[in-house]
């Protein structure tokens, strides 16, 4: 069993609330909705890990503007914990961010990277899991992942390709790293559920502190100053200093293609828990009780001879009538509808719309 002391969390909780608008904004992005557990999904994100990871351990990384709302969904949560970045560089930096942050703390430990705006079912599962990842990567040097058998031939998630079974941990299989591979099409995710060997990718990762720091050197050298510009500042004030001074100097870019895509140590723990990223209003299928025409309905509203539509109002009422197959959502000013087949097509509404300029505060 790992020892609780060596054991971190960081969440990433960014964010631009582009697939789950009009209800998700920039201001306001996926993590801070209560849909569709009911609570804010980073309260979930942090009740979750904490019967494993003690809160003083764990570190919630957002965007500076958005600490303040942060701190108001989690009042009791350690305030020095919630660091705000000042710009968006993507996850390879806030994953620096947090291994330099808990090196100043333990150089020992190894940290998880979860993320604040995900579902996750058989908690018991997850924590056994994790613990089996926690073990390999304060014993080894290999940089850990979790994949999820795919329940079907997903083309909205990311796969990992399992290569030779090396052990087990904690009762949990243990795979080589084949290779990554991006969001498929169609033909591409058939394939990969077909032959039994790809994951989803959880995009939930777990290293030692000096596994990460040696990635890092090897894969994303520039990233280096920022590590060492964080471990060496003292308190709150002087952390965001650095941070202005070196953010400026990045590149956007996530992990994945930072590290992950170069790196040969990696193995993957196969988690046999519901896990599901939320990636459009589509999703809450999966989630949500439908009516017996296979409505879902959340907030007020009202369905005559309509199926299988999701509509969700957050003020006012939505009423349907005689539709099939719609995403309907009213929120404040703004209100969605579009074909469900086309829900991953919001995050474009949602560019197309900040591109003109005409709708400042709507997203």
């Amino acid at each position: 069993m790992p020892k609780v002391n060596d054991m971190y969390a960081v969440i990433l909780a960014g964010g631009s609330g582009e697939r789950f608008w009009p209800m998700s904004t920039t201001r306001r992005p996926k993590q801070f909705l209560a849909i569709p557990t009911g609570k804010p999904l980073i309260f979930g994100a942090v009740g979750r890990i904490e019967k494993l990871i003690p809160e003083k351990q764990i570190f919630i990384i957002t965007r500076q503007d958005l600490a303040g709302m942060t701190r108001r969904i989690l009042p009791k949560f350690p305030k020095e914990n919630i660091i705000g970045e000042p710009c968006g560089r993507d996850t390879a930096a806030a994953v620096a961010l947090g291994a330099a942050v808990i090196k100043r703390r333990n150089p020992s430990a190894a940290f998880c990277v979860l993320t604040a705006d995900h579902v996750i079912g058989n908690h018991d599962v997850f924590l056994k899991t994790l613990r089996a990842a926690f073990r390999i990567a304060l014993s080894s040097d290999c940089l850990v992942t979790i994949g999820i058998k795919p329940g079907f031939p997903s083309t909205g998630f990311g796969y990992i390709e399992a290569g030779q079974r090396l052990h087990h941990s904690e009762g949990s299989s243990v795979f080589k790293v084949r290779r990554f591979v991006e969001k498929p099409d169609k033909k591409t995710a058939n394939e990969c559920f077909k032959k039994g060997s790809f994951y989803w990718n959880s995009g939930m990762f777990i290293w030692s502190v000096a596994a990460l720091e040696k990635a890092v050197a090897a894969h994303r050298p520039q990233l280096m100053d920022l590590i060492r510009a964080v471990e060496n500042v003292g308190g709150a004030v002087s952390l965001q200093k650095a941070l202005r001074n070196e953010y400026k100097k990045l590149e956007k870019i996530s992990v994945d293609y930072a590290i992950l895509e170069k790196a040969d140590n990696i193995v993957m723990v196969k988690g046999d828990f519901f896990w599901d990223d939320v990636g459009s209003w589509a999703a809450l299928e999966q989630h949500c009780r439908k009516d017996k025409n296979g409505n879902i309905i959340l907030g007020r509203g009202e369905a005559l001879e309509a199926s299988n539509n999701i509509a969700v109002a957050e003020d006012g009422v939505v009423a349907l009538i005689g539709v099939r197959d719609l995403v309907v959502v009213r929120s404040g000013a703004a209100t969605l509808v579009c074909s469900k087949d086309k829900a991953q097509d919001v995050k474009k509404m949602v560019a197309l719309m900040k591109s003109g300029n005409k709708y400042k505060g709507i997203v």
